[in-house]
């Protein structure tokens, strides 16, 4: 039987390395601006790591790390989703641009290219295996948005993925529509956000039609929060859906503007 040479195979500690490099790199760059730029961002655990696409999640325990650089209307904002052992997950590292950006109406474009780990069962000399390999991507975005109130605005969220080799998923078309109330009161200090979408996904000719919401509750002098996800399918023909998905994960946000530097 012809021997499958996938395009990279990767351990667990080359894993770690590419990470360290990313985060290195990233905080060097910060490091380095003017007072005008801002560094936020958020680190959490959850007991099922959601993507982006919330059907293609991960099924695993994971941590998530979101960073965010910005200057004036421009931001990098690298976003890590991995498992403990590391064989799965992804790497993305999205170039951001606020087109609009005003009191009601705001417009952001992105693109990114993409790492994803993944475990991929192949078979030598009659006997099967698995390893880890990573996939490439690069996708687009395009964000419209609008504020009907202080704390309730809609959106769109256009999302275009293309792989970079031959095997595995090709092209990935999502549209997002969602809504979102946030810093609701709940008392002195506590305050609840809350994010419903439906969405509607064509990968490769498959597709699905889906609603998922995320709730976080949080405290006005703490910088932890707690967040939830669910992903409900209304209907799919996408290989290996599941009809119904949950999280709850626990997270560290903060924000910062850097000072300059000569």
């Amino acid at each position: 039987m012809q021997k499958i040479k996938p395009l990279y195979i990767l351990n667990h500690n080359s894993v770690k390395i590419l990470v360290v490099i990313i985060l290195g790199l990233f905080v060097k760059t910060n490091a380095q601006k003017t007072d005008t730029t801002t560094f936020s961002g958020s680190i959490g655990v959850t007991n099922n790591g959601f993507a982006i696409i919330p059907t293609f999640s991960l099924n695993s325990p994971a941590a998530i790390i979101n960073l965010a650089w910005r200057k004036k209307n421009f931001s990098i904002e690298p976003d890590i989703r991995l498992v403990p052992s590391l064989n799965k997950g992804g790497i993305l590292l999205w170039l951001r641009y606020r087109v609009v950006e005003n009191q009601k109406f705001s417009l952001r474009v992105g693109a990114h290219p993409a790492l994803s780990f993944i475990r991929r069962e192949i078979v030598e000399n009659g006997s099967k295996s698995e390893i880890s390999e990573l996939l490439r991507f690069a996708a687009i975005e395009v964000v419209p948005n609008y504020q009907i109130k202080p704390n309730w605005s809609v959106g769109a969220m256009y999302l275009q993925g293309q792989g970079l080799q031959k095997h595995g998923p090709q092209q990935t078309k999502v549209l997002f529509l969602n809504t979102a109330i946030t810093n609701i009161k709940l008392g002195e200090k506590l305050r609840f956000n809350f994010i419903p979408v439906v969405y509607f996904l064509n990968t490769d000719g498959f597709k699905g039609k889906y609603f998922t919401a995320t709730a976080t509750l949080g405290h006005g002098k703490l910088p932890f929060n707690i967040s939830s996800n669910i992903n409900q399918t209304f209907s799919s023909n996408i290989p290996g859906n599941q009809d119904f998905m949950w999280n709850v994960g626990i997270n560290y946000t903060f924000r910062k503007r850097l000072k300059a530097i000569h």
